[in-house]
C-alpha cells in the first residue's frame, strides 16, 4: 500500500475509533460537575440518554471511564486519562469552530454585486434596501456595466453574484430567472413612427438606424437574436440612461426595456410604438460560477428577488 492509501485508511479508521464530540463534552462535564445527572442537565440531555453515550463510549474504547454510584459518578484511572486526552481535542475543536466563524465573518463583512445596466438601475435599488434592513453590516459594492462584462466579473471572481439580462446563460455560470422583461420600441412624439397607424414590422426595425446600447449589452443581444441582424446604430450608447434621454431627445427611435420607460410613456415624453412579427420578451438572470452557489449575503440578495 503506498502513502497516499496508507493515510486515507488511517484517517479512515480513526473517524471510527474516536469518540465523538458530543460524546467527549459529556465525559468532561462528568468529571467537572462528579455527577452524570448534573453533566446531563448542563448539556441539555436526559440522564438515560447520558448513561448511554457514555456506556457507548466505554464499547468504543474497550476500558471503563466511570464508576457510578449512589454518590455520584467519578472517573476511573484510565477516564482520567482520556478525559485529559478529550480535552486537548474540544480545545482544538473550540479553536476550529472560532476559526470558521472569523472566516464567515470576514465573508458576510462584505457583498460585490455586478449588474446590466437596467437591472442595476431599475431593480436593484429596491432589493438591497431590502437586504439592508436585513444585513445592516454588510458592505454593498455594485459593478454596473453590460451583461458580457458581468459575466467576465462574476467568472474573475470579481463579484459574489452577477444579473444579466442577454438571450441565455454565459459560459461558465449557473443562474436563475428573477425577473421577466420586454424590450419596447419607443420615439419621441415628434417622430413620423409616433403617429403611423401601422405597425413596424421586424424587416423595417432590422433595417432602420436606431438609438443602440453597444455590443454585448443584453438589450443589444436580445434585439439582434429576435431580428437575425440589425442596421448600423444611429447613435451606440453604453448606458440605458443615455439611450433614453437620446429618444427623448427626439434623435430617433430606441429600443428600451419598459421597466425604464414608465415614467416617460406617462408622461408622454416617449411614445411606444406598435411592433408586428417580433417578440422582444427577455428573461433577467443572477449568475454565478458553475459549482459555487452563492452563500451569506449573496444568497439573501438572491432569495429577496423571488420575494
Amino acid at each position: 500500500m503506498g502513502d497516499v492509501e496508507g493515510r486515507a485508511a488511517r484517517s479512515a479508521g480513526v473517524a471510527h475509533r474516536v469518540p465523538d464530540l458530543g460524546a467527549m463534552e459529556l465525559l468532561l462535564a462528568v468529571a467537572r460537575l462528579g455527577s452524570l445527572g448534573r453533566a446531563a442537565q448542563e448539556l441539555g440531555v436526559t440522564q438515560p440518554a447520558a448513561s448511554s453515550r457514555i456506556r457507548s463510549m466505554e464499547r468504543q474504547l474497550g476500558v471503563a471511564l466511570v464508576d457510578r454510584s449512589p454518590r455520584g459518578s467519578r472517573l476511573t484511572d484510565a477516564g482520567v486519562l482520556v478525559t485529559d486526552w478529550a480535552r486537548r481535542v474540544v480545545e482544538a475543536a473550540e479553536a476550529f469552530d472560532a476559526g470558521a466563524q472569523a472566516l464567515r465573518a470576514r465573508r458576510d463583512s462584505r457583498l460585490r454585486v455586478a449588474a446590466s445596466m437596467t437591472i442595476a438601475e431599475y431593480l436593484l435599488p429596491g432589493w438591497l434596501l431590502a437586504l439592508r434592513a436585513l444585513r445592516p453590516e454588510t458592505a454593498v459594492s455594485l459593478l454596473a456595466g453590460n451583461s458580457a462584462t458581468v459575466a467576465e466579473r462574476v467568472l474573475a471572481d470579481e463579484a459574489d453574484l452577477g444579473f444579466v439580462e442577454g438571450t441565455g446563460v454565459p459560459s461558465g455560470l449557473d443562474s436563475t430567472v428573477v425577473a421577466k422583461d420586454r424590450l419596447i420600441v419607443v420615439t419621441a412624439p415628434g417622430h413620423p413612427w409616433a403617429r403611423r397607424r401601422k405597425p413596424v414590422g421586424a424587416q423595417e426595425l432590422a433595417v432602420t438606424p436606431l438609438i443602440l446600447r453597444e455590443e454585448g449589452s443584453g438589450t443589444r443581444q436580445v434585439l439582434d437574436a429576435a431580428l437575425g441582424g440589425l442596421a448600423r446604430p444611429l447613435i451606440e450608447l453604453s448606458s440605458t440612461t443615455a439611450v433614453k434621454a437620446s429618444a427623448v431627445g427626439g434623435a430617433g427611435p430606441a429600443v428600451l426595456s419598459e421597466l425604464a420607460v414608465g415614467e416617460e410613456l406617462a408622461t408622454r415624453r416617449l411614445v411606444c410604438v406598435p411592433l408586428d412579427g417580433v417578440r422582444l420578451d427577455r428573461e433577467l438572470r443572477a449568475v454565478w460560477p458553475v459549482g459555487h452557489r452563492p452563500v451569506g449575503p449573496a444568497r439573501e440578495l438572491l432569495g429577496l428577488t423571488r420575494g
